[in-house]
Parts: C-alpha cells; sequence; structure tokens
C-alpha cells in the first residue's frame, strides 16, 4: 500500500529522530539507518535516551554515557545516556538545598514526585540538548541519529511561564509536574534555542516509528499531533514489520497479514496526512551488524534467514494453569498491568471469563475506549460477569474541577494559573484513573474485581507520599479521598491482589515489563504472574518469515521464565479483531 523505505531514496537532514510507543522497533530502525548511512561513506553518531534502550545490545557491544566509536564498523559512534541516572542527579539538585530545613516527609513527598515520567523525559532532553547544540559534533558527523525523541508533552512544559521556582517554593499543594521543572531558569535560553533546531525542516526530521496494529498507530497519531501543534511539522510514518510475503493457506499467516491490513487501512485520519514508508517484517532478530545490514535490503535478501526453526521448544505453560491458581486463591482485586500494545486489555477480559467458569462472580473494568468488552456480558455463558467502563476524559476533568474547587480558596490567580499547566501532566491522569479505580473496587465488595490498565509503581507512591504531605501540612488540596487511601495497603495485601504482568517475546517489551515490576517492587507490591501474550512460537505456522520470528522469541520466553517471573504462562499468537466468549474461550489449552 505504501512504498518501502530506502535511505538511498530519502531527504536525510543532519539530525534525526526516532519516536514511538515501546516495543515498535525505533531502536532497530533507528540502527539499522546508521549501518545504511555508514556503509554508503557518512560519519554517523547514534544517541539513545530511552531509559529501556536495548541500543547496546543490538549492536552487542557496551556502551556508556560518553561517545565512542565502534570498531567493527568505522564511522559510526554511539552512545547510550542513561536518563535514569540524569533524573537522579536531577533529582539530588533539586530536593539537596532542603535537607535539614523542611520535615522529612516533605523530603520524601519532593522525592517521589521527582521519580516519575516527567522528571526522565526533561533530564534526558537535557542530556542530549548539550549534544545538539555542539557545534563541535555538527561538524564531526554528517548525521546525528537520536532514538527516542521528547513527547510534545515534554516541550511544551519548557515553554511554560518563566516564574516556575517561585510558584513552587511559595506553593504546598505538592505540584506533580511542575516539579521537575525547578531551577531550570538558567538553562530556558539554550532548550528555546534546541525547541527551535527541532522545528526547522532544513535540520531535523522526525520519524514516528509505528507497527501496523491499532494500538501503535494510535500512539503514533497521538504523538503526531502533539508535535505538530508545537511546530515540529517535518514527519515521517515508518510502518515497521509489515508482513509481505503472506502464505495462501496458512491460518496463521493469513490471519497475520489480514489484521495488519486492517489496521492500516482504518488508521487514524490525522496520519494518512503524513509521508508514509513500510519496513518489511523480517524472519531474524535485529541485533549484530550484518542483521542491522539487511533490513532495508528487501525480501530477496532477507529470504536466507527464513524458515529458522527454534533450537529447542520452551516450556510453554498452559493459559488455565494460572485460571486454577487465581480462582484457588481466594484474591478479590487482580490487575493486569504492562505497557501499551502488549495485550492488556484481551488477558483481562479472559481471565474474567476464566474465573466466571469457575463460579466466580467477577466485575471486570477497563479504561479501554472501544467498545468492545460489552459482547462478554451479552452471552449466556457470561452471566457472573459484570462490566463497567472508565471514561479518561471524564475522570481527568472531575479530578481537575476537584482540585481547582479545593484550590480557589488559598491560592492567588496567578497560582490558580500555574496549577492549571500542572494538572495537564500524565501524572493527573494516572491519579485520576487510580481513584475512579478506587470507587469501583470499594462498592464491590461481593465479586472479584478484574482491573485492566492500572496505574504504575510510581503512582502509588505519589499518592502515598502526597497523603504524608497533606495530612503534614494540613492542606486540603493534597487530600486522597477515602477510597485511594484504603484501596493503596490492599494492593500490598498479597492475600487479596494480585498483579499480572503482560509481555510481548520480544527484547523492548520484556525490558519495560522487568522495569514496571521493580516500580512496583518498590512501592510494595510484588506481581505473581508474568504473561507472555501473542507468542508466535506458541503458534502453528509453516509461513517461513513467521516461524523465524517464532525461533527469536524462545531467548525472551526463557529470560521471563528463568529470570524475572515467579509464574508464568503463554498465550499463543490468536487473531482477536473481536473479544468475546469464544474468543476467549480458545486461549485455553493450547
Amino acid at each position: 500500500m505504501f512504498p518501502v523505505f530506502s535511505p538511498k531514496d530519502f531527504p536525510l537532514t543532519p539530525f534525526l529522530f526516532f519516536t514511538g510507543k515501546g516495543g515498535v522497533g525505533k531502536t532497530s530502525a533507528a540502527s539499522a539507518l546508521a549501518v545504511e548511512l555508514v556503509n554508503s561513506g557518512k560519519k554517523v553518531l547514534i544517541v539513545s535516551t530511552d531509559p529501556a534502550s536495548n541500543l547496546q545490545d543490538v549492536f552487542e557491544i557496551e556502551l556508556t554515557n560518553d561517545i565512542m566509536p565502534l570498531p567493527a564498523l568505522p564511522g559510526l559512534s554511539a552512545c547510550n545516556l542513561d536518563p535514569e541516572e540524569a533524573a537522579r542527579k536531577y533529582r539530588e539538585k533539586v530536593v539537596d538545598p532542603y535537607r535539614g530545613k523542611l520535615p522529612g516527609s516533605v523530603i520524601q513527598s519532593m522525592e517521589e514526585q521527582l521519580s516519575g515520567a516527567c522528571t526522565v523525559e526533561i533530564a534526558a532532553f537535557d542530556e542530549f540538548t548539550g549534544l545538539l547544540a555542539s557545534p563541535d559534533l555538527k561538524e564531526s558527523y554528517d548525521h546525528i541519529i537520536f532514538d527516542t525523541a521528547p513527547t510534545g508533552h515534554t516541550l511544551r512544559l519548557l515553554q511554560l511561564p518563566s516564574a516556575w521556582t517561585d510558584f513552587l517554593n511559595e506553593s504546598t499543594h505538592g505540584a506533580s509536574c511542575l516539579g521537575p521543572l525547578s531551577g531550570l531558569d538558567e538553562k530556558k535560553e539554550l532548550y528555546a534555542q534546541t525547541v527551535k533546531a527541532l522545528s526547522d525542516p532544513k535540520q531535523t526530521t522526525l520519524m514516528l516509528v509505528s507497527r501496523p496494529d491499532q494500538g501503535s498507530l494510535q500512539e503514533a497519531a497521538r504523538a503526531s499531533t502533539e508535535l505538530n501543534e508545537i511546530g515540529i511539522q517535518n514527519q515521517n510514518l515508518l510502518l515497521n514489520g509489515v508482513h509481505q510475503a503472506v502464505v495462501r493457506g496458512d491460518e496463521v499467516s493469513e490471519a497475520y497479514y489480514r489484521k495488519q491490513q486492517t489496521a492500516i487501512a482504518e488508521m487514524p485520519v490525522s496520519l494518512k496526512k503524513v509521508k508514509t514508508f513500510e519496513v518489511p517484517l523480517v524472519p531474524f532478530s535485529l541485533t549484530g551488524l550484518t542483521a542491522l545490514g539487511m533490513l532495508f535490503q528487501g525480501t530477496s535478501v532477507q529470504a536466507e534467514l527464513a524458515g529458522k526453526e527454534a533450537t529447542n521448544k520452551v516450556d510453554l505453560p498452559d493459559f488455565s494453569g494460572m485460571i486454577n491458581n487465581l480462582a484457588d486463591s481466594g484474591k478479590k482485586i487482580i490487575f493486569t498491568m504492562g505497557k501499551g500494545g502488549v495485550g492488556k486489555t484481551t488477558v483481562a477480559s479472559a481471565v474474567a471469563e476464566g474465573l466466571a467458569e469457575k463460579g466466580k462472580r467477577v466485575h471486570l473494568t477497563t479504561t479501554d475506549p472501544a467498545g468492545r468488552l460489552e459482547q462478554l456480558a451479552q452471552k449466556e455463558e457470561s452471566s457472573l460477569i459484570s462490566i463497567s467502563r472508565i471514561n479518561p476524559k471524564e475522570e481527568v476533568e472531575k479530578y481537575k474541577a476537584s482540585v481547582l474547587s479545593k484550590a480557589s480558596d488559598t491560592l492567588d490567580e496567578a497560582s490558580l494559573e500555574y496549577m492549571k499547566e500542572d494538572l495537564e501532566s500524565p501524572c493527573t491522569e494516572e491519579i485520576a484513573l487510580f481513584q475512579a479505580f478506587a470507587d469501583i473496587v470499594a462498592r464491590s465488595k461481593d465479586e472479584v474485581v478484574v482491573i485492566d490498565t492500572a496505574p504504575t509503581g510510581h503512582t502509588l507512591l505519589l499518592l502515598d507520599a502526597a497523603n504524608s504531605y497533606s495530612r503534614e501540612l494540613e492542606r486540603s488540596t493534597g487530600e486522597i479521598p477515602l477510597n485511594a487511601a484504603e484501596l493503596l495497603p490492599r494492593l500490598r495485601n498479597e492475600e487479596e491482589t494480585e498483579v499480572v504482568i503482560v509481555t510481548l517475546a520480544e527484547a523492548t517489551p520484556v525490558f519495560e515489563a522487568k522495569r514496571l515490576q521493580d516500580d512496583l517492587k518498590r512501592a510494595g507490591i510484588n506481581p505473581g504472574w508474568w504473561v507472555i501474550n501473542q507468542s508466535m512460537h506458541a503458534a502453528e505456522t509453516n509461513d517461513p518469515i513467521l516461524k523465524g520470528r517464532a525461533a527469536a522469541e524462545q531467548k525472551w520466553i526463557q529470560e521471563v521464565s528463568q529470570n524475572f517471573a515467579e509464574q508464568y504462562t503463554v498465550i499463543p499468537w490468536l487473531n482477536h479483531d473481536k473479544i468475546g466468549y469464544k474468543d476467549i474461550k480458545s486461549m485455553k489449552g493450547k
């Protein structure tokens, strides 16, 4: 449908940014382009600012914050900026002046508010701003490629009024996202120059990377709109992993192809205005210079690696085993957690249906905007299941109105304006949704509550710290509703709550799931189950491309089972365009 991406025919600017949700292949595409450019005689620097970066795994060499040449490919240099470490240093810079001067609970609140995604994004921006502004680097390289570009949210934050610090020093309401901006006044001019360079189509090209699936394309559309709004319009869409060599008569191959083509045909209208290219699905893992050099060489070159079989079949525990365990445990709250696009909603639905078959009365709640879950409740076999849907936009607006209403009597007009800006952050949505979930759990006394799309460990810690902070200062604007306050200890009670982490058998989703698990453990929550969803290794296909993909999954299934998960189960790749009773039952017994 779209032309295949070819670096030789693409006008490349000095700065190239690759952005997209986790697991879409940003690092692989950026690295393959770097290799292709070097092989054509260019000098290239590739930089990762991704907290879950696997850049060093892709190039099979240890990387640090310092730029280093790759011995195996003269002309290519790389560095792996660690935004988590940058965020830690940044956090200390902001908090240290207050140690010994403010109560310990207030210091704890500040640290937690500076431990979220906003701080990491801004710290990462601070790191690569130095690279972008360096005249020496511009002269040394033909192209600088960034893996993971700043979001529109981060760039918008950096354009807020200059009185952040005064506001934060005077305000005690505990701003969740203006906090990361404390003390940045001295770099505001440099940041403004960087944002200007990002907006210059002669200097910068933004590559929106997406899988040909609904979730990835929706995220790409959101990012595209956000960046357009702040003037970054030199955008291109890379549809990564498009299956172009379908095997007729092979059920899995045909379904895989059909599902991708349907998602492409139904992509958001805003993305249809973006110049789009396809990157073919490859039958091998994109690690090492040889594999990277083949990504943009066409299917004929890739064919020699197709059809590769897994060396050993790894253990694939049946999904029904997890259902039996959950039913026997007597737990009342079950969360499915994971990054976008891994199938949390599908798994949550399957858990609800499985528990209903065991005779449990189940309440399933989700923030999934699609109206597919009602099919479950309409089935006679699912009469034990009740369903609710939380509308994120409505909950956020309700939460913002509540906070502003409480603050209006204590803050002046200027401070209220700053608070309104603060409430536009992703942190606000997480907290608003958490409170909505808490209300549902509180009223479901005689049911097992299955919750899809749960808050992160950072949100839990932030709420806990904000609760202590509000008690310390007796400020109504820092108050947490009773249901939310009661839910926190319930989530930490392993006899009452189970957390199911959902991932895919690929590098980035597994690394991100591990980071999520670490985050939750830091908040006192220990996930008991992992679900490896949509596994080609567990499916039955003779498609040579897909068999190669199945072989590549083996490493990641073993990584989860041996190093990360207490217990795990594997769901085979299935064509789930709709979620209903029969679809969910088909997951079991594979």
